[in-house]
């Protein structure tokens, strides 16, 4: 026989490494603790960054006839809010502060300091809005006269249709100055 031509059936196999059951069940606690981590991650990541995608919704609310203002005047107006989930019971309803200027003009201010989002009273003898937490007063055109207060107070659109005072309701935005 031929000592130089190698005869692959005389090389010896190696056998495959066997796996112990302490390093089996180790795999599997790893896999199984991964896959519950992504069952209980994915939606929570979800959860959290799905509100930065969706639009909040935004329609015409009537706050009332044109005749049912007087010009010159400014009335507290409650108002329900755009984006209320369905247990939110009271605490869907806002109020706004609505000023008849002219025949056909309206101003409507949110009813939230800009402070901290208290609510601002009109005080009608001295035409200022105040805000009785923090010592916050708005002039009676919405811009800040004194107190902590960083902006103005929030103003909505409004329109008049078909003899109705339609305000756009919108999520009133609250930034606190801590």
């Amino acid at each position: 026989m031929n000592e130089n031509i190698a005869d692959d059936s005389l090389v010896p196999v190696e056998a495959p490494e066997e796996i112990s059951r302490r390093r089996f069940f180790e795999k599997l606690s790893i896999a199984l603790a991964g896959f519950c981590a992504a069952v209980v991650g994915i939606p929570l990541v979800g959860f959290i960054i799905a509100p930065l995608f969706r639009k909040p919704p935004e329609n015409w609310v009537t706050l009332g006839k044109v005749s049912d203002f007087e010009i010159g005047k400014t009335v507290n107006v409650t108002v329900i809010d755009p984006s209320p989930l369905p247990w939110a019971g009271v605490t869907a309803k806002n109020a706004v502060w609505l000023r008849r200027e002219s025949d056909a003009g309206f101003i409507a201010f949110s009813a939230n300091c800009t402070h901290l989002g208290c609510p601002v009273r009109w005080m009608e003898g001295a035409e200022l809005f105040m805000c009785p937490c923090h010592g916050g007063v708005y002039y009676s055109d919405g811009n800040v006269a004194a107190g902590p207060p960083p902006r103005p107070l929030f103003r909505y659109d409004v329109r008049v249709e078909n003899g109705e005072v339609k305000m756009k309701s919108v999520v009133v935005p609250i930034v606190t100055t801590l």
